[in-house]
């Protein structure tokens, strides 16, 4: 690197510090997204309504809460009805005579289950319960929800630091030439490639740090997974999240006030990512969510 270009980049870094400027309604902001955080991890068809997750094969399939099912639920109706995976990945559904339920909310008794990768997928509904079809590397799954299920019936509710400006962090942001493709494993082993368009770079007490985000597309929000110090003991072992803005005048704001749970904080039946080797900070980010106190999964 040229003196040039280790000037510029020092200036930046020496900028990427804690203690930027806040919005004087930063507190309030803060809690209004938490606020909304909570709404959507307990409304009727969100994280704590999942109640399975079973895989889907090749064949033709009774699905149903009775025992006998070949996919067995844990709610809904004795006798849902009949899904057939087909070689070519066509997936239909016929509903069991008489069972009060639909496709897609239509008075069709049998329809095809398009698949979670498009924008739309097929839902089947019956009174609390309803499931639609998941990809996920290549593998199908039934993902089936119920609005009363336990875990939301008797969700504990949300713990989180004190909101603190110094954790609102203006980082450097140093993008790559082109996208990486960064490997990213999930809880059951899986792993895949995922974009990831530069790194954060940022000073904490004297010390620099960087992270690696994820990125859909160019102008999409960047995606952080991440862990710290504080990991199985005030703040949940496996990961955190964080969203921040895309980068403006080489810079982005990392807010971890803004630190969140993934789902399998919550729920046996979601499939999160771990974080990348170079998300793992040697520090305490005693900010944002914590650890869940009720049930574990």
């Amino acid at each position: 690197m040229n003196k040039f270009l280790r000037s510029v980049l020092l200036a930046t870094l020496i900028g990427a510090t804690a203690g930027a400027e806040v919005p004087a309604d930063y507190v309030q902001s803060v809690e209004q997204w938490r606020a909304g955080r909570l709404e959507r991890l307990t409304r009727a068809d969100g994280w704590l309504a999942l109640i399975g997750r079973h895989p889907l094969e090749i064949g033709v399939w009774s699905v149903g809460s009775a025992p006998g099912n070949a996919i067995r639920l844990a709610a809904g109706p004795a006798q849902l009805g009949t899904i057939t995976r087909t070689g070519d990945n066509t997936i239909t559904f016929a509903l069991a005579d008489g069972v009060e339920a639909a496709i897609d909310g239509t008075s069709e008794r049998t329809a095809p289950l398009l698949h979670s990768r498009d924008a739309k997928p097929t839902y089947v509904r019956a009174g609390t319960i309803n499931f639609y079809i998941l990809e996920q590397g290549g593998r199908f799954f039934l993902r089936v929800r119920d609005s009363e299920s336990a875990r939301r019936k008797n969700f504990a509710g949300l713990d989180n630091y004190p909101v603190d400006p110094k954790w609102r962090i203006e980082a450097a942001w140093v993008p790559f030439e082109t996208p990486r493709q960064l490997p990213i494993t999930n809880v059951v082993g899986l792993t895949q490639d995922a974009a990831c368009p530069g790194k954060a770079v940022f000073t904490l007490n004297g010390r620099t740090h960087e992270l690696l985000p994820l990125q859909d597309a160019p102008g999409d929000d960047l995606f952080f997974i991440l862990t710290d110090t504080t990991a199985g003991e005030e703040t949940y072992e496996a990961s955190r999240f964080l969203y921040a803005s895309p980068p403006q005048d080489g810079k982005v704001i990392l807010d971890f006030n803004r630190l969140y749970n993934p789902p399998c904080a919550f729920t046996p039946f979601t499939t999160c990512p771990l974080p990348p080797k170079e998300n793992v900070l040697p520090i305490a980010v005693k900010a944002g969510e914590k650890k869940y106190r009720g049930p574990q999964p």
